[in-house]
């Protein structure tokens, strides 16, 4: 197996990550940047992030989970994260897509505060702003419940491709192979 020369992804940019492992790519990345990580998220959304699910990712003290009116304030919120430099990497889950400005703000904050940003976007949705963008999904494999198929489907340098990502927790490393046949 080899490491992925495209991940992590950038820093002091932002991102985007779409698809059913989206949490798995979100928590991968916090774990092979430094802590502390914020996770920026509208309130009224049930789905709810279980400490004991991403122990093997990071510690549940390196995350501070922000509940937000509405995407308005998630938006500001992440902005002056990624801004302060406070932090190794900043969530942001957006329900409805951003526009340009609203995506380039972001980009300029994650600059100034040289760090990275991962917005989990459902899937079809997008800024034209972000770096890069994912599709994650789990694959099926009776043997190992973390193997991952990562797509990355945007890349303003270029470089498209499709992986199979397996989280190894004892070593706390990902490690990534073309699917057979690619």
């Amino acid at each position: 197996m080899q490491d992925l020369a495209f991940f992590p992804p950038t820093k002091a940019r932002t991102h985007e990550v779409c698809g059913a492992g989206a949490y798995m790519f979100a928590f991968t990345l916090a774990a092979q940047l430094a802590d502390p990580v914020i996770w920026v998220r509208e309130g009224w959304d049930t789905r709810q992030v279980n400490p004991t699910g991403f122990l093997d990712f990071i510690s549940p003290s390196a995350l501070t989970i922000c509940n937000t009116e509405d995407q308005t304030e998630t938006l500001a919120v992440a902005e002056e994260a990624l801004r302060s430099g406070a932090v190794s990497l900043v969530v942001l889950q957006l329900n409805k897509p951003i526009g340009l400005t609203e995506g380039r703000r972001l980009q300029l904050a994650a600059r100034d505060g040289q760090t990275t940003g991962l917005a989990i976007i459902p899937e079809g949705m997008g800024s034209n702003a972000a770096e890069t963008r994912w599709r994650c999904a789990p694959v099926f494999d009776p043997k190992d419940s973390t193997l991952q198929m990562w797509e990355l489907i945007k890349n303003k340098s270029g470089t498209l491709g499709v992986w199979h990502a397996r989280w190894d927790a004892a070593s706390r490393r990902l490690f990534m192979v073309s699917p057979a046949g690619k």
